[in-house]
């Protein structure tokens, strides 16, 4: 039979990042998208089998995970698709809040469950795309609280379904540039440089290393790590050196 990844939200640039690294670990990658298109796409130039899936609906998920079961059987599930709405909470609405609820935690709760059967039977790892702002305010509230539940949601993965050996973690990247990014760059062309400024290592997070780090917790060599929420964020969560400089008046920082 056939070990499968699946990766959510796998048209755009994190998800395609995560997909082509799962694709040496595994027999097939399965690349998932609203927009099929695209995914499609995305899919041709991996090797990978494209799967339309709407996140934010369960039968959706539930025909997607029979589609796989036509293939083999999923080893590694990666929620990645997400998205955002609202920049303050001042200018949040009840559909803002609802839209975010839907997309950053109940897709991963609906798609979790519909992959649960296969996941049990492999024996196989959750990696949950969160964000460090489920850890702190950087903006986007209803997209915030969203997080910190997701990765809540990956604690009760890990404490339940630990006992038929699938292992449940999540990754919370920083600032990373994709396309979702580029409307706030087109209005303001120094945004990366700004939000390098604050980060310890002076850059920002590339794809890739989100990749890196879902591809190590979904691998043998995590085989006793579960339940965790690894960082990946250029060091922004351990502290910001302008604030330490600041606090310290010590040009060390």
């Amino acid at each position: 039979m056939k070990r499968l990844a699946l990766v959510t939200g796998a048209a755009g640039d994190i998800g395609r990042a995560i997909s082509a690294r799962l694709a040496p670990d595994h027999d097939l990658v399965v690349m998932t998208d609203r927009n099929l298109a695209a995914v499609q796409l995305a899919a041709d130039a991996l090797g990978a089998v494209a799967l339309q899936m709407d996140v934010t609906d369960p039968e959706s998920c539930t025909r997607a995970a029979a589609d796989c079961a036509a293939l083999g059987q999923v080893a590694t599930l990666v929620n990645n698709a997400g998205g955002v709405q609202a920049a303050s909470l001042q200018s949040t609405s009840a559909a803002d809040w609802q839209a975010d609820r839907a997309l950053n935690l109940d897709a991963p709760f609906y798609v979790f469950r519909a992959f649960e059967a296969q996941l049990k039977a492999t024996h196989g790892a959750v990696v949950n795309i969160a964000s460090v702002n489920g850890f702190g305010v950087y903006g986007h509230p209803a997209y915030a609280a969203a997080k910190a539940g997701m990765i809540h949601l990956t604690r009760l993965i890990a404490v339940e379904y630990g006992r038929f050996g699938i292992r449940a973690n999540a990754v919370a990247p920083g600032t990373v540039r994709t396309q979702a990014w580029e409307a706030r760059a087109a209005q303001n062309p120094d945004v990366f440089a700004e939000a390098a400024a604050h980060y310890p290592l002076g850059r920002i997070v590339a794809p890739q290393d989100v990749a890196e780090a879902v591809g190590f917790l979904a691998s043998p060599l995590a085989a006793a790590i579960t339940g965790i929420c690894l960082p990946v964020d250029c060091g922004l969560t351990a502290g910001v050196p302008a604030l330490a400089r600041t606090f310290t008046q010590s040009a060390d920082y």
